[in-house]
């Protein structure tokens, strides 16, 4: 994943930060607790595809 296109990317519910998981590939927003598939190299930004997170998730802590 480019550092750069990380830097630009933000969640487009809350247009908060995404924090990257190289070895889930996901990108997760912390504040509506989503992970945001990466496939073949490209997020997929869509809230339909987004898989939500449980409270206790160790995506979230990380």
């Amino acid at each position: 994943m480019d550092t750069r296109l990380l830097d630009i990317l933000a969640c487009p519910l809350c247009k908060g930060p995404l924090v990257y998981h190289k070895d889930e590939a996901v990108l997760v927003c912390r504040a509506d607790r989503l992970a945001f598939p990466i496939q073949d190299g490209i997020p997929v930004m869509l809230e339909e595809e987004a898989r939500v997170l449980a409270a206790d998730d160790p995506l979230l802590a990380r």
